[in-house]
């Protein structure tokens, strides 16, 4: 297989005749399959695969199934299935893209049914890459878009084809926290691939690219705010990795410099989105993988947005980049500063818009704050920690409560209500869901939240050496056996 050369199309070759009739045939019995098993999940009663709301970040009312990838994923089968039937040679040139995409989906379905951990699944992404690699599908070689020449990769190019792999996935599984939003930019990104397949006069990579387009449509029927079903990690992760994997496919051909490129400025805001949010978690001391409710579409509703105009705006967004990246073929690569240029205003507006700077002018006192921040949220980790082995060490629960009220203590949070504090209920993995009470600090309370996490892992171990512990408000999770009341927003009474 050829290295990737990333080179403009050249239009003025007269492009091949595509089937519409075919493709619209294609497209609406993806649409079909993904709606129906789609369907045939929510209305499934096993409680199997369900994301239970947590009254912090996860804001649904009731618990909704996860299981969305599956739905999507049938339909991307059966559509390999019929472009091995109908294209010649299909198969021979698309298996390893078959086979790791249906790799990096398992690893993610299997954390839907059951949470895996961020490192297992980042091992199973690496996995996944490494056999896509190891088949021929890299990237090698770069090209000048602008003149002659090329620049060849060497060992280089091992980490640049892993790091587009596996950050594109994880980049569309970061934004999957609003009803529609990440498949709705999966389903931008499938017909921006198609279209640089019809520009590219590569009909496998047109068909492909409508049959997840449609699958996707026909799930976002059901994902659209208020959401019955969410993609979960096996759809999210199904999404970033077919759209890396295709790309590079079709750079592996060696007609298209967009087929990277494009995928990049189409994904704007989502780069956006995963940048500010590696920026704020490395400056507040937290695991960079550890969610949070500062994304681009949690900032929207904080400024009056409801999510479905959030949602239209971010849709606006997105089809406009993926104009400015498909203007690459019709150009020639003359708008690449333009889209370059606007990817770095729609930065520097977002940042400050959004309110992640509150002033340019300020900047360096804020980033002085951040670091204070910081050092106070690597002091609540590695309190968290010691409490952790403290659950090991201790030979009785009554030894370890007094270690851990002293732990919440020196951190800020109380096991009791009382005035100024609010109440935040976390799932353990033994089934049991706990309240923890923070500061009714509106500005700080995603700050508040995080520190209190820090003590969870500790809870999951006595818990599963002791039980319920006394002293702490504990309560069947709402998917075993009986659901906690509504948790108050603020309490008012002292113990």
């Amino acid at each position: 297989m050829t290295s990737p050369s990333l080179s403009i199309v050249d239009i003025g070759v007269p492009l091949p005749r595509v089937p519409s009739l075919m493709m619209w045939l294609v497209f609406s019995g993806a649409i079909l399959v993904s709606a129906i098993g789609t369907w045939l999940i929510i209305r499934q009663k096993s409680g199997i695969g369900m994301d239970h709301p947590d009254q912090h970040r996860k804001l649904h009312a009731t618990p909704v199934p996860r299981l969305g990838g599956l739905p999507v994923f049938v339909a991307l089968c059966l559509g390999f299935a019929f472009a091995t039937w109908w294209l010649p040679d299909f198969f021979a040139q698309w298996w390893p893209i078959i086979l790791t995409n249906l790799l990096i989906f398992s690893v993610g379905f299997a954390d839907d049914l059951r949470p895996l951990g961020a490192r297992v699944k980042l091992v199973g992404q690496i996995g996944a890459a490494c056999i896509l690699y190891a088949l021929g599908i890299s990237i090698d070689n770069l090209s000048n878009p602008f003149g002659d020449g090329q620049i060849v990769l060497g060992w280089w190019g091992l980490p640049i084809t892993l790091l587009w792999l596996i950050s594109i996935p994880n980049i569309i599984n970061l934004i999957d926290g609003m009803d529609g939003l990440a498949t709705g930019f999966g389903l931008f990104l499938s017909l921006t691939l198609a279209f640089i397949g019809h520009f590219a006069r590569m009909p496998d990579v047109v068909l492909i690219s409508v049959v997840m387009s449609g699958a996707l449509m026909g799930f976002l029927v059901f994902n659209l705010p208020p959401a019955r079903i969410f993609l979960g990690d096996g759809g999210a992760y199904l999404i970033g990795f077919f759209v890396a994997s295709v790309s590079l496919l079709s750079s592996n051909k060696g007609t298209i410099i967009a087929s990277l490129l494009v995928v990049i400025i189409a994904l704007g805001v989502p780069i956006l989105d995963t940048l500010f949010a590696i920026i704020r978690r490395l400056l507040r001391g937290v695991p960079i993988f550890r969610a949070d409710a500062q994304h681009i579409h949690h900032r929207l509703m904080l400024l009056g947005f409801s999510k479905a105009k959030a949602l239209i705006a971010l849709y606006t967004v997105c089809l406009v980049l993926s104009l400015f990246g498909i203007s690459l073929f019709w150009n020639r690569g003359l708008s690449l500063p333009i889209a370059t240029a606007a990817l770095f205003l729609l930065g520097l507006g977002a940042a400050r818009y959004l309110g992640y700077v509150r002033s340019w002018r300020e900047v360096r006192a804020q980033f002085r704050e951040a670091l204070n921040r910081r050092r106070d949220m690597l002091y609540t980790a590695a309190y968290g920690k010691v409490l952790e082995w403290e659950a090991e060490r201790s030979m009785e629960a009554d030894e370890f409560l007094m270690l851990f009220r002293l732990g919440t203590e020196r951190i800020g949070v109380k096991l009791a209500p009382e005035t100024g504090f609010r109440s935040v209920e976390f799932s353990l993995i033994t089934d049991l869901t706990c309240r923890l009470y923070v500061p009714d600090d509106t500005d700080m309370a995603d700050r508040w939240v995080a520190k209190a996490d820090q003590l969870i892992p500790a809870l999951n171990l006595a818990t599963e050496r002791w039980g319920r512990l006394a002293g702490i408000e504990f309560a069947p999770r709402a998917d075993s056996i009986e659901a906690l009341p509504p948790a108050s927003t603020k309490v008012n009474s002292t113990p």
